[in-house]
């Protein structure tokens, strides 16, 4: 298996069958909930992207260039930018839209809960924040204390953490109300390219580094590649949700919201 196969076979079929099931939904009728368009949800999909690309760039080339992880040239095309086979870049891309598209098709279907009142939101953002806060310091402290074991897994938890912990501090009670919609755009998504991952560790695709990563499996597959999955899925459907929001509208400063709505027009 080629790592392009594995992402046409992995990711581009249910892929496109998400988006086949978007465009029938569009020539029904079935339109996302009043909340949940305050912007056009392609746009959102594309800035998402954007900003995949520009996040996770640098942080893959260190993991490459560390040797945390490595590719099979066998199973690559041999375009490297940087230290990163074009594959890799792919997949970033593929794996933000079809995540999206996986929770817009949930948001057209899935039940909205009431708003917290707003003591109960200010609870529910300060403790979110401040347990991913002691979650992201835990991190720190494995990198700097030099445990080899921990490198991989405190690498991915120093550089996904603290979007999510903006993203929990600006809208945790938002992202409580839409909750169903968050709990399974999440879980879906990362158990199924988690099982992906298995294969593609197994036809050797890539390999992780058995000294920087601390040993731990489940069900063959290393922790550290599950929380990845939990960790830039939890972006893509916080990000998506917020940014779709009303209730985010109405929190964010007007002035970023109309220069927002500029860019877009």
């Amino acid at each position: 298996m080629t790592y392009f196969a594995f992402l046409g076979w992995w990711v581009g079929i249910p892929l496109l069958m998400l988006a086949g099931l978007t465009w029938r939904d569009h020539q029904r009728g079935k339109r996302l909930p009043e909340t949940l368009q305050s912007w056009p949800a392609t746009a959102v999909i594309i800035a998402h992207v954007i900003v995949a690309l520009l996040y996770t760039t640098p942080w893959d080339n260190y993991l490459v260039a560390t040797n945390v992880w490595w590719y099979d040239p066998a199973r690559v095309t041999g375009i490297i930018l940087g230290w990163v086979p074009l594959e890799e870049y792919t997949f970033f891309v593929l794996q933000t839209v079809l995540t999206s598209l996986w929770v817009l098709y949930l948001a057209r279907r899935l039940p909205l809960k009431p708003m917290p009142t707003t003591a109960v939101g200010n609870k529910l953002r300060l403790a979110s924040t401040a347990f991913v806060a002691l979650i992201w310091v835990t991190s720190v402290l494995i990198l700097t204390v030099g445990w080899q074991p921990g490198v991989y897994l405190g690498l991915e938890l120093v550089w996904a953490l603290p979007p999510i912990l903006l993203q929990l501090a600006f809208g945790g009670d938002i992202l409580w109300r839409y909750r169903l919609i968050v709990l399974c755009g999440i879980v879906a998504p990362t158990l199924y390219l988690s099982i992906g991952d298995i294969f593609a560790i197994g036809a050797g695709v890539w390999t992780i580094d058995p000294q920087q990563s601390t040993g731990i499996f489940l069900g063959g597959l290393p922790i550290e590649e599950f929380i990845f999955f939990l960790l830039t899925n939890t972006l893509i459907v916080f990000g998506t949700l917020l940014v779709l929001a009303a209730e985010s509208h109405a929190r964010a400063p007007q002035a970023l919201v109309k220069r927002m709505r500029q860019g877009v027009m």
